[in-house]
């Protein structure tokens, strides 16, 4: 594995009748080859959505965002540059966060959700004193957090259901 400076080469996806912000650490390899957010098929984030909301799971960049429409969440991440090796959150340093004012701005977000212990220790050290607003912190949808079967998941992400 190489280690590199990467900037997100990722926009946020939101409207401004988003209502749900969650937020990721930095896009893994598969993710940034695809050109949109968790796009390793081991990843259980849209399976866990689409669960959580009773819908199809979403397959293609096209039906993601449809998705997130449809529900109301925007979806972006905390870091906007840094030195990574791979798509480990544990590798990844020298971080410059994304500015989420324009989202906050922008939309009606409610409320904010990190998913995992990387992307809200970043969120705590990096965003909240820029913005004030507390974030929920969702266990990972990453196929790294084993402590997490997927009807586990499932439960504690039934928080997004605002």
């Amino acid at each position: 594995m190489t280690t590199e400076f990467i900037t997100h080469p990722i926009p946020p996806f939101y409207r401004p009748d988003s209502r749900i912000l969650i937020l990721g650490s930095f896009p893994s390899v598969k993710s940034r080859e695809q050109g949109f957010f968790y796009g390793h098929k081991q990843n259980r984030f849209w399976k866990t959505l689409a669960l959580v909301f009773g819908a199809e799971t979403p397959v293609t960049v096209g039906e993601k965002k449809e998705f997130l429409a449809a529900h109301g969440i925007a979806l972006w991440d905390v870091v906007r540059s840094c030195v990574i090796t791979g798509s480990a959150d544990s590798k990844i340093t020298d971080v410059t966060a994304n500015d989420i004012a324009p989202i906050l701005r922008d939309a009606d977000i409610e409320k904010i959700f990190v998913n995992g212990k990387k992307a809200y220790s970043l969120y705590c050290r990096y965003i909240l004193p820029a913005t004030g607003r507390e974030a929920v912190c969702l266990p990972s949808t990453s196929p790294a957090n084993a402590a997490f079967g997927l009807e586990k998941l499932c439960a504690e992400w039934q928080k997004i259901k605002l």
